[in-house]
């Protein structure tokens, strides 16, 4: 819910019983308060410290979220409290099938893995490994299950990663797309990865495997871009709706000078026909200038953390890209309490 009176803006957000607001008008949130308790049985418990799971701290430096409780919980309903800890969620080279006599028990994997799930809500550095654990629920066997219990040992020394949010004066939309080409051995599908920026940090991100086999990593890269594109486009028509409209292209960065330019030329050669029609969407708004597609070095692509085992350093290097850090070691220190 948005309201706005006079340049005053106030925010609401409700999930079930749960309701949080924001603004720049303190007088607007007396108001707010005062007209939601008469209506209802209500329960004023001051600054947001949690919500839904996520742990919130605020100060003036920025507002940090993790879910070091729940990730803690995890371990501990799964028998990992004591754990060796690893540095990275998967393991460089990893190769895992499907098997159709899977020797785990379905529903526990089932249950790890969703449990995993959620911690993706603030931490990305583990949404690449969640989903490829996801590829394998319906016949686990004993290698996807260690695979799985890999990244809870990764938490187990990053309890305490979460999210700095910190001023932003640029509110322009920023996005990176990226894609791994035919890394999945039993469809030989690509992976699509892509994350938005506004300011320093990320605040959206997705790993996905793609729904067809494309032919090249040209294609790959395309379908992908797509798909950031996509999303892109309903981040700026609710970034329009919250007061914030976008008014040049957003720019999303491609590692691939071969799929941008396949974006960029309207005819349909040899090299594109046979793409389905629905991912041709993007030349539209390429055209349109809502969207502009940039090349960018393998190096600086912040998504490139969302479509493949990486190494430590690299890993690391693209945890700080997309803003993470730890309780404690940000710049968070001082008068800051949960």
């Amino acid at each position: 819910m948005k309201k706005e009176i006079d340049g005053s803006l106030l925010y609401a957000c409700l999930y079930v019983d749960d309701l949080i607001f924001t603004g720049n008008n303190p007088a607007m949130f007396e108001d707010f308060k005062r007209r939601m308790v008469k209506e209802f049985e209500m329960t004023d418990i001051g600054l947001m410290t949690h919500f839904l799971g996520i742990e919130v701290v605020q100060s003036e430096k920025g507002i940090f979220i993790s879910q070091s409780i729940y990730a803690k919980e995890i371990l501990k309903r799964f028998g990992m409290e004591k754990c060796n800890p690893v540095t990275t969620p998967v393991e460089t080279g990893l190769e895992l099938r499907k098997n159709e006599r899977g020797d785990v028990d379905p529903t526990y994997f089932k249950s790890l893995v969703g449990s995993l799930r959620y911690l993706t809500c603030t931490r990305p550095d583990i949404l690449y490994g969640v989903g490829l654990v996801s590829r394998y629920m319906e016949t686990p066997d004993q290698s996807h299950l260690n695979a799985a219990k890999r990244i809870l040992r990764y938490i187990k020394g990053t309890l305490n990663d979460g999210i700095l949010y910190t001023r932003c004066e640029d509110c322009r939309l920023i996005g990176y797309s990226d894609s791994d080409w035919e890394r999945d051995l039993d469809e030989r599908k690509s992976t699509t990865g892509f994350t938005y920026f506004m300011g320093d940090t990320a605040f959206t991100w997705s790993s996905k495997k793609q729904a067809i086999v494309t032919l090249s990593s040209c294609e790959a890269e395309y379908v992908a871009a797509c798909s950031a594109v996509c999303h892109g486009i309903w981040i700026r028509n609710v970034l329009q709706y919250l007061g914030f409209p976008q008014v040049n292209p957003t720019e999303v960065y491609i590692d691939n000078q071969s799929a941008i330019a396949l974006a960029k030329n309207p005819v349909f050669h040899e090299r594109s026909k046979h793409i389905d029609t629905r991912y041709h969407f993007i030349r539209e708004h390429v055209k349109n200038k809502e969207v502009e597609l940039v090349s960018c070095r393998t190096y600086d692509q912040a998504a490139d953390i969302f479509t493949k085992p990486l190494k430590h350093d690299v890993f690391e290097r693209l945890k700080t890209i997309l803003g993470m850090t730890k309780h404690g070691e940000s710049s968070l220190r001082g008068d800051v309490e949960y």
